[in-house]
């Protein structure tokens, strides 16, 4: 791909421009050795400091100009401050073909997927992100699926039922689920919780405050530099700008969280107000289930369409099938939800049970090892962002 850089305008003295062919790595203060794409981030920062064309453009590079040493715990952070968003790279004069070769996407994807595999908790699962593919995860989903068919099968003799007028708990008992599920449930959350703790062990400088905090959330649900940081929004296929990643992240994200709602109400109706399931339509629990699960099935879908889609150029390539696995896993987990209400009150309530319980029981296995984590992630990125913006600039250089 050649990048269209006619617009950049490089304050970079071109009496020095010739001193980052093959620039020099070094090891940072602390003696932390770096990885083959840490070093390629410093680089790549080393040069984006001294052009600073795209100083204006998103947090990553204003967080840069307050820095003129790249450490490890530097990378990190700016790394998962970037949204991908591709602006920068066809601002970019020395982007490909340029022999300097800046692609601060491609650069800052890869250590991302590191970071990931680096502060995973245990550790060894840390590899499951690199082969946290589509195939693996619908075939977790699947196995999963027939295993609880083949339970079923065992109980009852058949894979068909008379009506059960929607109770899910005659297929499988309320307590076994329960203890399936949340516990599977809990063991991931404190697994990516254990993971994004040791990454802002790491990064943080500096007291959370109030103004901060709320900076950061604000930041987090509107998505904001998904916007390309000049409200544009996200360059896909070609420098052309659009709010599509944007949009269809926003129907995924409120979409899950619409979703997860909707348990915790139903968790609520169960425990405290001695209402268990089956709901009515027009139940709270449901509503909310029904609108989470169309905005999972509209986001997923267009993300998984945009990554078809997407210059290669735009990201690391290597990490399209966890991008997919896991977009797929959160469409299936809503189509088969909302395939199960409408089937409730039929003979194969039950099969569509064990379906949809299986794409769940995948979900909650990969989550901490899959693209999930990477809000996560971001989110405390931004929180930093946040923190750091309010400190003095001790270099006193940039916009600040």
């Amino acid at each position: 791909m050649r990048v269209d850089s006619s617009l950049a305008k490089s304050s970079i003295d071109p009496a020095i421009e010739p001193s980052f062919k093959g620039i020099a790595i070094i090891t940072d203060l602390s003696g932390d050795a770096r990885s083959a794409p840490e070093q390629e981030v410093q680089r790549q920062l080393q040069i984006c400091n001294a052009c600073r064309y795209c100083e204006g453009f998103c947090g990553v590079f204003q967080a840069m100009t307050r820095r003129l040493e790249f450490g490890k715990a530097d990378i990190h952070y700016l790394a998962n401050l970037c949204h991908n968003c591709g602006a920068c790279l066809h601002a970019c004069q020395y982007a490909p073909p340029h022999e300097f070769g800046v692609n601060v996407p491609q650069a800052m994807a890869e250590v991302r997927m590191q970071t990931y595999t680096d502060f995973a908790w245990p550790a060894p699962l840390g590899k499951l992100y690199a082969r946290n593919g589509l195939t693996l995860a619908l075939a977790t989903g699947i196995g999963l699926a027939l295993f609880l068919a083949l339970m079923m099968l065992m109980n009852q003799g058949s894979l068909v039922h008379p009506p059960l007028n929607g109770d899910f708990y005659a297929v499988f008992p309320h307590n076994l689920l329960v203890a399936m599920f949340g516990s599977v449930f809990i063991l991931a959350l404190i697994a990516l919780g254990v993971g994004v703790v040791r990454f802002w062990r790491g990064i943080r400088d500096g007291e959370v405050s109030v103004p901060a905090a709320s900076e950061a959330v604000h930041n987090v649900l509107k998505l904001k530099y998904l916007d390309g940081g000049h409200g544009k929004g996200c360059n896909d296929e070609d420098d052309a700008y659009t709010l599509r990643r944007r949009r269809f992240h926003h129907f995924t994200f409120y979409g899950f969280m619409l979703c997860f709602a909707a348990t915790c109400v139903a968790t609520l109706y169960h425990y405290v107000w001695n209402l268990p399931a089956p709901y009515a339509w027009n139940s709270l629990p449901v509503i909310l289930g029904t609108t989470g699960g169309i905005g999972l099935l509209i986001g997923p879908a267009g993300l998984f369409w945009l990554n078809l889609r997407r210059d290669p150029a735009h990201g690391d390539i290597k990490q399209r099938p966890m991008d997919r696995g896991f977009i797929a896993l959160l469409f299936f987990v809503s189509l088969t939800g909302l395939v199960l209400l409408f089937g409730r009150n039929t003979g194969y309530m039950g099969l569509l049970l064990a379906i949809h319980l299986g794409m769940v029981m995948a979900f909650f296995l990969t989550l901490p090892y899959s693209k999930f984590a990477h809000g996560f992630y971001r989110s405390a990125a931004l929180l930093k962002w946040s923190i750091e913006k309010r400190l003095p600039n001790k270099i006193g250089l940039g916009a600040d």
